[in-house]
């Protein structure tokens, strides 16, 4: 039997150009007509059209100023995108179907096709980088790599500019992988708070959000709103702590996803995960041999060193970095979320301390030692997202082969 360290965390995750064009008419008073004008007016006119030749020969500096104006705000030309469905399962029903009775309610002879990840893609046309397969955490879909709760770029785009194919993953019974072949219960239940704690953004009181002191997360009204929506349920667990997460399944739809874009690129895959996304990310490598790296954002833990999965990293010398944010350290200890992520974290360390004695490539970021603070668990969407992914990026810079 696979061992398995999954710690069930919860870890939570136009342009619009306004074109204005104005035409002046320039005409002349009729009263005013003599020859003597008219000459003046050549002349003028002579003088205009030479100085506009001679101007062509040299860069028009409006033109500079345009083309300048345009780098900066950094285009983002995508070569390629698309969406595919990568694993899964196909479960038959005993019979046989009726082609005139569709409708007949027992589902003989049908299939269904469930249990796998959609992945949306898009790579640059500037692509000089290794593509990363991005796996989101508890509650979340691939939107949490895309955009911010404020509207800002997202990691997605910002690793895209960095010159790296992107796959976003939504996981099986999760977003648009939602099929799935296990009933599960989508819970009503008023959570929102719980998460909010959980994810060491603050502490709520009386009715608001009141975000840690230096916090980077946006914290007006609307952004928490957009915060909280982007929430999503898994079509497949009946608990409303993610306690029957099918990790094993999560991690073989991953694999077949890093197995694809092998196909499709002829090249390995930096995965990246975050939260409980982290134990499929540990586990797929048991299913496929092109992993290049892995980035685990604050994931629930990490395999112990006499796990299967541990082995499988380790056995393809699988270089591997851990981020943490802040709040842990110095969390509020009366809030539970504290313990718990120092705890988490603490596993980490343990992977790394391990991976490191018998030679592997393993590092813990703690960004507060770095200078980077003000961090909850959601640092890819936090108001300093550009700092961390420079920081990502320059690791796999001198980290990634």
């Amino acid at each position: 039997m696979r061992k398995k360290r999954v710690i069930s965390l919860l870890a939570l995750l136009t342009a619009g150009m306004l074109l204005m064009s104005g035409c002046g008419n320039g005409g002349r008073d009729n009263n005013s007509s003599s020859a003597e004008e008219d000459t003046t007016a050549a002349e003028e006119n002579s003088t205009a059209t030479d100085e506009a030749a001679d101007d062509s020969m040299e860069p028009d500096n409006n033109e500079a100023a345009e083309s300048d104006t345009t780098e900066d705000t950094g285009a983002l030309v995508i070569a390629e995108q698309g969406i595919f469905s990568a694993g899964g399962i196909t479960v038959t029903s005993d019979g046989i179907f009726d082609p005139e009775n569709q409708w007949e309610e027992t589902g003989a002879g049908q299939t269904a096709h469930v249990d796998h990840a959609n992945v949306l893609y898009q790579i640059p046309e500037d692509e000089t980088g290794l593509p990363m397969v991005f796996l989101h955490g508890y509650g979340q879909s691939r939107m949490g790599w895309m955009t911010t709760p404020d509207g800002r770029e997202g990691w997605s785009d910002m690793f895209l500019r960095k010159g790296h194919g992107v796959f976003l993953v939504d996981q099986p019974r999760r977003g648009e992988a939602g099929a799935t072949s296990v009933s599960g219960e989508i819970s009503t239940k008023t959570l929102d708070q719980r998460w909010y704690t959980q994810f060491r953004i603050g502490r709520w009181e009386n009715g608001k959000s009141v975000a840690n002191e230096g916090s980077q997360f946006p914290n007006d009204d609307a952004s928490v709103d957009q915060f909280f929506r982007q929430m999503t349920p898994d079509t497949g667990m009946t608990s409303d702590m993610g306690g029957d997460f099918d990790n094993e399944t999560v991690a073989q739809a991953l694999a077949a996803t890093v197995d694809e874009v092998y196909a499709r690129t002829g090249r390995d895959s930096i995965l990246v995960t975050h939260s409980q996304g982290g134990g499929p990310g540990w586990t797929a490598a048991n299913y496929t041999d092109h992993i290049a790296a892995i980035i685990a954002i604050e994931p629930g833990g990490a395999p112990a060193a006499d796990s299967e999965d541990y082995q499988a990293v380790t056995d393809k010398n699988i270089p591997v970095v851990f981020y943490f944010g802040d709040y842990i350290d110095n969390g509020d200890p009366a809030i539970q979320a504290t313990g718990m992520w120092q705890m988490m974290r603490q596993t980490c360390y343990d992977f790394a301390e391990a991976y490191t004695a018998q030679g592997g490539n393993c590092t813990v970021v703690d960004l507060p030692a770095e200078g980077i603070t003000g961090n909850d668990h959601f640092m890819f969407q936090d108001l300093n997202n550009d700092v961390i992914a420079d920081h990502i990026e320059n690791w796999i810079q001198e980290n990634v082969k």
